[in-house]
């Protein structure tokens, strides 16, 4: 059974938002070898409309710095899932949309053969902050 692994960029602070929160070069190394271990992504709309066509844009420019075009071409290289009801089309030829039941899906695609699946999301912030827990 293949692995489904969540990961979300997320501060200290707990902030988890994609347009709050810059990658560095550790983070992008971080994630680029996530996607080495995974075969597909998986997506909620508002993150994948993050994603693409940011990423791909990325991979196609020559100025970006390694780190940057390593984690742009592993990205663009993997199929990617969208679960959504609202997204009309896909930004890339590797993207799938899907309508039906979220978990049914995963399950059913934890069971075909591959490697890892990768989720990723933003998640709300924590209703008192991470203090005073």
């Amino acid at each position: 059974m293949r692995k489904l692994i969540f990961a979300v960029n997320i501060t200290l602070d707990g902030c988890c938002d994609h347009t709050k929160v810059i990658a560095d070069k550790e983070l992008l190394e971080h994630y680029t070898l996530l996607l080495r271990d995974a075969d597909l992504q998986v997506f909620g709309r508002k993150t994948y409309q993050l994603m693409v066509p940011y990423w791909p844009d990325v991979a196609k420019d020559q100025s970006t710095t390694r780190a940057e075009k390593e984690f742009a071409q592993t990205f663009v290289s993997k199929n990617k899932i969208v679960f959504s009801r609202s997204l009309d089309s896909a930004n890339d030829k590797n993207t799938r949309i899907v309508r039906t039941n979220l978990q049914d899906e995963i399950v059913r695609l934890k069971q075909e053969q591959g490697k890892n699946i990768l989720v990723g999301g933003d998640l709300p912030p924590p209703k008192t902050s991470p203090a005073k827990m």
